[in-house]
């Protein structure tokens, strides 16, 4: 049965964080049956949790929607920003790594469609676009744009990197893109798209932008808005900061029982974001499992339930834990079966967990 705008709308509210604008979102579902949405990653290293369970979880709502997904293997864009080790064969071989994950995780893989910027840089006409944005900014407005590349430090950046933003810009209309689903983190430059879109002859894209999963660590930083967005997630290059896809439930309960979660805080509380935006958007329900003496078990039927009895200190943070971490390992466990069994996947974590991740 075919969904209502109204429906449509709310499916894809519950992907973004913010949206610009709405009334755009909406003007463009009214005229478009079949829409094309974004995003773009840079293969580096394993993949985190947030990056394979919740960007299906995403993708998902957005082709339910009536969106056709376009996933860009931003190969050439790791090489620019200097992962692993700018060795582009290894970037291609982690590329191909995170496409295998995703196989394993329900993505809407009929309606997804992964293109490798590696193809499109013999396109006369890619760079053509390049060239447009690059010659209509200048250097100080495309360095506002270098936190997209998790660079704080504009002044240190290489000089791959001072045209990397026009790259990224430029793919959106290359890949004829009518909406950008990426990350908060990637903010400045998709707004930098709309700025100079329709001043090009392009258009206006609608920023759709998700939630950024916080790091198991304690957040400590004065940033905000896209910044702090950067300085609070998932981190690949410090390991204990995130779960990875493939990781063994004793690695899982380890990183979960050391992880930042204060009792009674709600705000910034990665586990408590673990839950909100990655466990019960796969379960209905989750049962924290504690001894008679502390309350015995317990069910949630939603988040809300388990937010409200977290702050008002009805439920400790080691059984929050605990659950979390049972529910984390039966959430990737079909991803660790699939490494383990599949012999060209094995193949492929194993090249990745040997590359070296920077940041």
């Amino acid at each position: 049965m075919a969904l209502s705008i109204e429906e449509k709308m709310v499916l894809v509210g519950e992907v973004g964080e913010e949206i610009v604008t709405e009334e755009e979102l909406r003007g463009l579902l009214e005229r478009k049956k079949n829409p094309v949405a974004y995003d773009g990653f840079e293969p580096s290293g394993q993949m985190h949790l947030a990056q394979g369970v919740l960007r299906a979880v995403n993708i998902n709502k957005m082709t339910k929607a009536g969106f056709k997904f376009k996933m860009w293997v931003a190969d050439w864009f790791a090489w620019a920003n200097g992962k692993l080790g700018g060795n582009l064969e290894d970037i291609q071989t982690a590329g191909k790594y995170l496409i295998e994950v995703w196989k394993t995780t329900g993505m809407d893989m009929d309606n997804v469609e992964f293109i490798w910027a590696n193809d499109a840089m013999s396109d006369v006409e890619y760079w053509k676009i390049v060239m447009n944005v690059a010659t209509s900014n200048t250097v100080t407005r495309i360095k506002r744009c270098s936190q997209i590349m998790g660079r704080s430090d504009a002044d240190s950046l290489k000089a791959s990197q001072i045209f990397y933003p026009c790259m990224q810009c430029a793919d959106i209309f290359y890949l004829g893109a009518d909406v950008t689903q990426l990350g908060m983190d990637q903010r400045k430059v998709n707004m930098l798209a709309r700025e100079v879109g329709e001043k090009l002859g392009y258009w206006k894209p609608v920023v759709v932008s998700h939630h950024m999963v916080a790091g198991l660590k304690e957040i400590k930083t004065d940033a905000e808005g896209a910044d702090r967005a950067i300085a609070k997630k998932m981190s690949k290059s410090i390991p204990d900061s995130a779960i990875f896809m493939t990781d063994s439930e004793k690695d899982i309960q380890r990183k979960i029982a050391k992880a930042f979660c204060p009792e009674k805080v709600v705000e910034e509380n990665p586990i408590l974001e673990y839950n909100k935006y990655i466990i019960f958007e796969r379960l209905d329900r989750v049962k924290v499992e504690r001894p008679a003496k502390f309350g015995g078990d317990v069910e949630y039927n939603s988040y809300a339930e388990l937010e409200k009895d977290y702050a008002a200190g009805n439920l400790h943070p080691m059984d929050l834990k605990g659950a979390t971490a049972r529910n984390v390992n039966g959430l990737i466990g079909p991803t660790r079966k699939h490494f383990e069994k599949n012999a060209k996947a094995r193949e492929l974590l194993k090249r990745v967990q040997g590359f070296k991740t920077t940041r």
